[in-house]
């Protein structure tokens, strides 16, 4: 009897954590840069006295799907989009180099190159900052380029491309990817940089909802199951309180 109720427990509990995956992923459809979240799921016994009947269903580490977006072009002058594999250097909230393809940048109050939520672009010395009133051009290979006025187009720095294995990589809460021991990866000039573009999420939004119905349908299956583990129960009881 406990069999089926542990069965059916950490069923729905899984069951759970992959609609909330396709929730997230079906939210950011939309998102410019976005990697779709995996979910997989490993049969562990439960640990115990007696024999490892019991089975539990727990998360297991799948990552994200590296699938490219689609390119859109934008004809801004801060929209980027990285061409094949590899991804541009941002600063993380907690002041750390992570990673994202998400190309819609804009400048802050005092000139800093950032993403649309904040976050600061890592060129070769650090955050790039461009010169108020300033024309941008990016060039392929990252070089960013600020001309004022009539002048003379100055550099003013490259934004950092790094293509390590995908492997390597763990993707966070934040939606930025990082080395999965945290050190910063390294510089890769073969990743190349287009201008005025933009990548979409790679999330396909009609696999997504027809996961979200699935899940659904799962999810109530494991709750009819605890309902007859439950109403079994009950009639072992008073079977056994009947003979008693």
């Amino acid at each position: 009897m406990d069999r089926m109720i542990y069965t059916a427990m950490s069923g729905a509990k899984a069951t759970m954590a992959r609609q909330d995956a396709l929730a997230n992923n079906l939210a950011n459809a939309n998102t410019p840069g976005f990697r779709a979240d995996l979910s997989a799921f490993r049969a562990v016994p439960v640990r115990g006295d007696g024999l490892a009947t019991r089975v539990h269903s727990v998360d297991a580490t799948a990552g994200f799907s590296a699938a490219a977006g689609p390119l859109s072009t934008t004809g801004r002058s801060l929209d980027i989009a990285i061409q094949g594999p590899g991804w541009f250097a941002v600063q993380g909230l907690d002041g750390n180099e992570a990673y994202t393809r998400g190309g819609g940048l804009e400048l802050s109050a005092d000139g800093t190159l950032q993403t649309r939520n904040g976050l600061a672009v890592l060129g070769d010395g650090g955050p790039i900052v461009i010169p108020q009133g300033a024309e941008v051009a990016i060039g392929s290979d990252g070089t960013v380029s600020a001309r004022t006025g009539n002048g003379v187009a100055v550099n003013v720095g490259t934004i950092k491309r790094v293509n390590p294995p995908e492997a390597e990589l763990r993707k966070g809460a934040d939606g930025l990817v990082r080395l999965a021991g945290g050190e910063p990866a390294e510089l890769d000039p073969e990743v190349r940089v287009v201008q005025g573009a933009l990548e979409g999420s790679n999330v396909n939004a009609v696999e997504a909802m027809v996961g979200m119905i699935a899940a659904s349908r799962q999810f109530e299956m494991q709750m009819k199951m605890l309902q007859n583990a439950e109403t079994n129960e009950q009639r072992a009881s008073k079977l056994l309180s009947t003979n008693g």
